[in-house]
């Protein structure tokens, strides 16, 4: 009697919720939640979570790996070349928070230009009447300058417009239509009331919003990165709060994660979130869908959605005829 094919192991790198991925992966894959090495060791896809670092001496424990899914579309904790080169797919899920990040970003907005946290202190500690002191902003007919105009941000950007905002963008990589775009990252922060940031983590964009480009910033204006945390040098942004040129900061990112504390963090017009905007209920469970569906795809010979290194095929193949030459 033939043997019967073992389903191939799939395994989570970080916490990854079984209940998520195993409806899409059940019947033609083993889901692994928390892998021991000898898992590992059989392990043909993972689940990273953005946490998750793969590294050349995680893939080396796992030679069999053929495609890692990261929940998320950040991938500074994978070696992208390192798994290139073995033939690994590295899957991302670009769609899945994109909704849920564009509204943390703009609820911060909304908390630190409305003051909830310093309005919520008046109230608690019973000062109601000083409630004057405190100046409450409004969203609609200001500017909201966006940095990174990719799916975030110009989903951020139609959020803002619902609000009355006027939009400007700025994007290194790809230009913004031309109705919003700024000439410069100097340009929109010196006409934005609210910025935000959803730009990737690169040599080139690393501390982009630092002391020389914040003192052209408006007076007062409010900053929000739900993109990475390096972008932002957390030093000088204290540094324009403190002087008020700027109004707020809201931070859903950091580094490294958990971050150290910062003297800006205890700042009354900061509000920080645990880079959880992306993981909304609906998002959780799209984003976990989503890279299970990628690795159901590579491992049973489909295109995934969506990936990181584009290159993969042609090393597995090169990797794959040099084995059969041997």
């Amino acid at each position: 009697m033939p043997e019967v094919a073992e389903a191939p192991v799939v395994v989570g790198l970080g916490v990854v919720d079984p209940d998520l991925v195993n409806p899409v992966l059940e019947g033609q894959c083993r889901f692994v939640p928390d892998p021991t090495d000898a898992d590992l060791a059989q392990a043909q896809g993972a689940i990273a979570r953005a946490d998750a670092r793969v590294d050349r001496d995680l893939l080396a424990r796992a030679p069999r790996l053929r495609v890692v899914a990261r929940t998320g579309v950040g991938v500074e904790r994978v070696d992208l070349d390192a798994a290139t080169a073995r033939g690994i797919a590295v899957v991302v899920t670009p769609g899945a928070g994109t909704a849920a990040v564009a509204e943390g970003a703009i609820a911060m907005a909304l908390h630190l230009v409305k003051r909830f946290g310093r309005l919520t202190t008046l109230v608690r500690s019973g000062q109601w009447a000083a409630r004057g002191t405190v100046p409450v902003g409004d969203l609609g007919g200001s500017v909201l300058g966006v940095v990174g105009y990719g799916r975030i941000g110009q989903r951020a950007a139609v959020l803002g417009t619902a609000l009355g905002m006027n939009v400007l963008a700025y994007d290194p990589v790809s230009e913004p239509p031309a109705d919003v775009r700024c000439a410069d990252l100097q340009d929109l922060v010196s006409r934005s009331d609210v910025i935000t940031l959803h730009l990737p983590l690169l040599e080139s964009t690393r501390h982009l919003v630092g002391a020389e480009l914040l003192h052209h910033v408006k007076p007062g204006a409010v900053l929000v990165n739900c993109g990475r945390g390096a972008l932002t040098d957390l030093d000088a942004v204290h540094a324009a709060l403190q002087d008020g040129r700027l109004g707020g900061v809201g931070l859903d990112v950091f580094e490294p994660e958990p971050p150290e504390h910062h003297p800006l963090f205890d700042h009354p017009d900061v509000v920080l979130t645990p880079h959880l905007m992306g993981m909304s209920r609906q998002a959780s469970a799209a984003t976990f869908t989503d890279a299970a569906q990628g690795v159901l795809d590579v491992l049973t010979g489909r295109d995934p959605a969506a990936l990181a290194n584009p290159g993969w095929e042609q090393a597995a193949y090169l990797t794959t005829t040099a084995l059969e030459s041997t």
